[in-house]
C-alpha cells in the first residue's frame, strides 16, 4: 500500500478543459503527482455517440493504467456522464471518479430554495446527466439546464474577462435569473453549476450577471476534494515531502496543447514535458 500511494493520479480529458480540474487538484493536493492526458486527436467527445465516447475513454483509461496510477479522474463531462460504468468494469482494481456526481452532491448542499441551473455543453445538457444525478440526491430539487456552447470557444480563445464574455454570459444568463416581467411567481435558482471544465475559466464574468447571493458550484474543484477524500479513505494519500509532479500526453499537436493548456492550467506548459501518444 505504501509503494502504491508514490503512484501518481491520472486523469484525461478530450483535450485541455479537464487542466481546470488538475489545477484544483494540485491547489488541495500539492504533493501528488499526476498523469494528464488529453485526447486531443478525437475531440470534442460531446459531437460524438455514446458508444464511440465509451470506447475513447477506456482506451485513454489503459493508456493511464498500463504506465502505473493509483486513481483514475475522468475529467470531462461528456466521458463521466455515459462511461464510468466502462471504465470501472475494464479496470476493477483502480478507483475511477467523474465530475458530475460531485458536482451534483455540492448542488444539493448548496441550494435553500431546491432551484438549480446547470450549464454546461449542448451534449451534457441534452443527456441530462446532471439532472439524473441532482434527483438522484434531492427528487424535489427544480433544475434548469442550459446548454452555453459560446463559453467554450471563448475559453479556448483566452476571452474570459472583460465585456465581451459578460455579455454572452448575460444573453445566456439573463432568462434563468431575471426571467421577463409578467413571469408568474418565477423560482430563481439560488445554485448554479458550472457544469462544464472550459467554464471555470468564465467564472468572474459569470459571477458579475448572476444575482450577488448565487452560490457557483464549480465541479473541478469538487472533484478534487473528492479525490482527497477517496485517497484518504483508501490509505493512498501520498506522504508531504514536496512538491509533487505532473507529466502530461496528447494525442495530437503537442504545441497547441501545451500553448492551450498554460491557460486553463493557470502556469506555463513546456513543450518538453508533453509526450505524444497513439491510441
Amino acid at each position: 500500500m505504501k509503494n502504491q500511494a508514490k503512484l501518481p493520479i491520472g486523469m484525461f480529458d478530450s483535450g485541455v478543459g479537464g487542466l481546470t480540474v488538475l489545477k484544483a487538484l494540485r491547489e488541495r493536493m500539492p504533493c501528488e503527482d499526476v498523469l494528464y492526458l488529453g485526447d486531443t486527436a478525437r475531440l470534442p467527445y460531446g459531437t460524438k455517440s455514446p458508444q464511440t465516447v465509451t470506447r475513447y475513454g477506456v482506451q485513454c483509461g489503459a493508456e493511464l493504467i498500463k504506465r502505473g496510477i493509483k486513481l483514475l479522474v475522468v475529467a470531462c463531462n461528456t466521458a463521466s456522464a455515459v462511461a464510468l460504468d466502462a471504465l470501472r468494469e475494464a479496470n476493477p482494481g483502480v478507483p475511477v471518479i467523474g465530475v458530475v456526481d460531485p458536482g451534483a452532491r455540492a448542488a444539493c448542499q448548496a441550494t435553500t430554495n431546491q432551484a438549480v441551473a446547470v450549464i454546461a455543453t449542448e451534449s451534457t445538457i441534452a443527456g441530462g446527466a446532471y439532472q439524473r444525478a441532482i434527483h438522484a440526491i434531492n427528487p424535489q430539487a427544480r433544475i434548469l439546464g442550459h446548454p452555453c456552447p459560446l463559453f467554450v470557444a471563448l475559453a479556448e480563445e483566452g476571452w474570459t474577462d472583460g465585456h465581451v464574455p459578460e455579455a454572452v454570459a448575460a444573453r445566456y444568463l439573463d432568462p434563468i435569473f431575471k426571467p421577463a416581467s409578467g413571469t408568474e411567481h418565477p423560482v430563481i435558482p439560488d445554485t448554479l453549476v458550472l457544469g462544464c471544465t472550459h467554464f471555470p475559466l468564465l467564472a468572474p464574468a459569470i459571477r458579475n450577471v448572476v444575482p450577488e447571493h448565487t452560490t457557483i458550484v464549480d465541479s473541478a474543484a469538487t472533484t478534487a476534494e473528492t479525490v482527497y477524500r477517496e485517497l484518504d479513505r483508501l490509505g493512498l494519500n501520498r506522504p508531504e515531502n514536496g512538491c509533487g509532479s505532473t507529466r502530461y500526453l496528447t494525442t495530437d499537436d503537442v504545441p497547441r496543447f501545451a500553448r492551450t493548456g498554460s491557460r486553463f492550467l493557470g502556469t506555463p506548459i513546456a513543450e518538453k514535458d508533453v509526450e505524444l501518444v497513439d491510441l
